[in-house]
């Protein structure tokens, strides 16, 4: 009896240890997260270009041939000062994975977080959240999440850097969001059923609160990426007023339900070759968790998220209008090329050819990062006996963000003692 009462207090006395210290965690990493302080940095204008910056190798970059509009030959140099808004649930890591990739081969300078993965998102993005950051400070490459914000961003980088986006259909984004951040947003705790996205989409409102912790995931996300308010109406002017600014601060607007041909206007806005534009699709979820929204959920998603709706169509116009000025048949014949290269790719680096479950994923550096509670999340594996031409190229094209930020110099402690509460909390 006596044996069996120490046991019980031995394991009460277990779990109030882990309790304090899991609690002492998270207490940890929501200060971390805390609105970071304003403070004030010496006002110094960053180089016209990079293109000279030390980090840079000594070889120069070679200029690459393309075709002018009237299919004429001409040549430019390869742009290497870029903005890329990162914005949700968008392909971004796959984007993010050219981006690396590109500045590793050209010895660019990134900016980068401190001690995670983004720049403190959600707060409005500051010069003082990058790394080592110091007045005057030349970077060629921005691209990890952040809140958009225009002014401290063009005090990090040159004048002529090019700005590049990309945006995706708001109800599969807000389909994914619900998915992806629901257990990170206290509001969806109270929602009853399993089928927790069918019952909020009847009356969102019930369950909706503006100011709570992390509603912004779920009404207009992309508005509220870009740094504006996702809570105004449609028809208030300040929305289209945003959608201007945003047009003018980007140069190209890609979209996800048109990847390959957003890539081919990338590189050719970038002076690319097709080589730096190859991709293996990262982040994906496995189909069997992705909700079938019906007509009616679809209007319904479409019209919760109205703004991201209005800003979604406006790009995709504008996008269409790029692809005219490109030429529909050149673009066809570019966009097929892209795909052969990539399932060239394939065929050298994956094994089995496709993407796995995350337990089928037998290399630890290999797994991607999961949403809370479930391995939904697909990988790769490497294939073996990849000639050593490809080797490289192809752990690079595979490895997830995480792991790639890390394999840069990013010192991401923070994020990954998140990653230890969340298995340790096992949601």
């Amino acid at each position: 009896m006596l044996t069996r009462w120490v046991r019980q207090c031995r394991s009460m006395g277990r779990g109030l240890v882990l309790g304090v210290l899991l609690t002492s965690l998270v207490m940890l990493l929501y200060c971390l997260s805390a609105r970071p302080p304003q403070r004030y940095l010496q006002e110094v204008l960053v180089p016209y270009s990079c293109e000279y910056h030390p980090s840079r190798s000594s070889e120069q970059l070679v200029s690459n041939a393309s075709k002018n509009l009237n299919g004429q030959a001409s040549s430019c140099s390869p742009k290497v000062d870029i903005m890329f808004m990162k914005t949700h649930k968008t392909a971004s890591s796959t984007l993010l994975n050219i981006l690396f990739r590109f500045g590793e081969k050209h010895q660019l300078k990134f900016a980068f977080p401190d001690s995670r993965n983004d720049f403190l998102y959600p707060w409005p993005f500051q010069r003082s959240m990058v790394k080592d950051y110091q007045p005057g400070m030349c970077f060629n490459i921005i691209c990890n999440h952040m809140r958009f914000n225009a002014d401290e961003v063009s005090k990090l980088l040159p004048a002529d850097s090019a700005y590049v986006t990309i945006l995706r259909d708001p109800a599969h984004l807000f389909e994914s969001s619900f998915h992806y951040f629901g257990h990170l947003v206290p509001l969806t705790w109270k929602i009853p059923g399993e089928d927790k996205l069918s019952e909020f989409l009847r009356d969102p409102q019930k369950y909706f609160e503006p100011e709570g912790y992390n509603s912004f995931y779920l009404k207009n996300l992309l508005f509220f990426d870009f740094g504006y308010d996702n809570s105004l109406d449609p028809q208030d002017p300040r929305v289209d007023k945003g959608i201007q600014a945003i047009a003018s601060h980007f140069q190209l607007v890609m979209l996800v339900e048109h990847f390959e041909e957003s890539l081919i206007l990338l590189k050719d806005a970038l002076c690319w070759e097709m080589e730096d534009v190859l991709f293996f699709k990262l982040n994906v979820r496995k189909s069997s968790t992705v909700s079938r929204l019906t007509p009616e959920q679809r209007a319904r998603t479409l019209d919760w998220n109205a703004i991201d709706w209005k800003l979604y169509r406006h790009f995709n116009a504008t996008f269409w209008q790029k692809v005219e000025v490109y030429g529909r048949a050149r673009m066809a014949q570019e966009v097929q090329e892209l795909r052969r290269r990539n399932q060239e790719m394939a065929a050298i680096c994956i094994k089995g050819g496709a993407a796995v479950e995350a337990d089928n994923i037998q290399e630890l550096d290999m797994q991607p990062w999961q949403p809370m509670g479930e391995k939904s999340i697909l990988g790769y594996n490497l294939k073996e006996g990849i000639d050593q031409r490809y080797r490289t190229l192809c752990r690079r094209m595979l490895t997830p963000e995480i792991q790639y930020l890390t394999d840069l110099g990013v010192n991401l402690w923070v994020t990954r003692l998140w990653g230890r509460v969340r298995d340790l909390i096992n949601w």
